[in-house]
């Protein structure tokens, strides 16, 4: 792919291109992620399809066969996230009707997302194991598609031999690992290596970005089209920190003292950079937010985890 091409593209593109080949399914379970141009985009809300918006969730809520095929189960799980979805539902009522827009939308998109999560766990015990398994595959074409856009575009760049293969090495491991798991039929705790080996990858071809390298060529629409660019890699590298550090630190109260530390310095940077972003500083943000993830990155290989930075 020409690189005149990835230069108009944000992060969610750039992947999106690196990962050409992947099977349909992969696509077709994945989303993509919202590129900044399209968060941007989006940002008008209309107000009467909004009101139109909250009324058919509040039916969906409240009288749909989903609904009731919750209340039937009685499933703790099920109704607690039901109950969930509904006290998220009334505050994005509370925001529209105060004329917070974007606050209500927001809101809205979450009482949906977790309702649909209580009617997963509401469902018959058969069906939840086929779509558990359809997750791990689907999760698994993903992973595969991403590690050969990161072995490519390393390979493009000449990136450092001994950080990719560490990276590299970091994915397979998990991957194998899941390999293992799914065999005897734990697919639930399959994918969660998966999506540990996903945000590896992920994070191996944002930190690309770093130097002269393909991501670095990218000419931003705006300095606030990078900042959501860079609010995405801060996020992707909290996840890491739950997903890889979590129980290393649960053993060790000195490491996880270290930990704290560095994550908590990140958080206050990325405050920073939220509120430089609220004066229209978007520079500045840019710049706070890549000073918090590297603080994250720190933390990750304070706990003996190679990723890269």
């Amino acid at each position: 792919m020409k690189l005149k091409v990835l230069k108009q593209a944000g992060l969610a593109t750039l992947l999106a291109a690196l990962a050409y080949g992947a099977t349909a399914g992969a696509a077709d379970s994945e989303p993509p992620a919202q590129s900044a141009a399209t968060r941007l985009s989006a940002a008008g809300v209309d107000k009467d399809q909004l009101a139109f918006n909250v009324e058919s969730v509040g039916k969906l809520l409240e009288s749909s066969s989903a609904a009731r095929q919750i209340e039937a189960s009685r499933a703790p799980e099920a109704m607690a996230r039901r109950d969930r979805a509904k006290e998220v539902y009334q505050a994005a009522r509370a925001a529209l009707q105060g004329g917070d827009l974007d606050k209500a939308s927001a809101l809205l998109t979450e009482a949906r997302s977790t309702f649909f999560e209580a009617v997963r766990l509401a469902a018959p015990e058969e069906v939840t194991a086929k779509k558990l398994e359809n997750d791990y595959k689907a999760r698994l074409d993903s992973v595969n598609a991403l590690l050969g856009a990161y072995k490519r575009v390393a390979n493009e760049k000449g990136g450092t031999a001994k950080a990719v293969g560490e990276t590299v090495a970091q994915i397979e491991k998990s991957v194998a690992e899941a390999a293992r798991l799914a065999l005897g039929g734990k697919y639930r705790e399959g994918r969660s290596e998966l999506d540990r080996a996903y945000l590896v990858a992920k994070a191996g071809i944002s930190s690309m970005r770093s130097g002269d390298t393909l991501v670095r060529s990218l000419n931003f629409a705006s300095k606030e089209e990078e900042y959501h660019y860079e609010i995405d890699r801060n996020d992707t590298h909290l996840m890491l920190i739950n997903m890889l550090v979590q129980e290393k630190r649960a053993d060790n109260p000195a490491l996880d003292q270290q930990v704290s530390a560095f994550v908590a310095k990140a958080r206050t940077l990325r405050t920073s950079a939220e509120g430089a972003a609220g004066q229209k500083d978007h520079a500045q943000a840019v710049k706070l937010l890549e000073e918090s993830t590297a603080e994250l990155v720190r933390a990750i290989r304070n706990a003996g985890i190679y990723i890269p930075g």
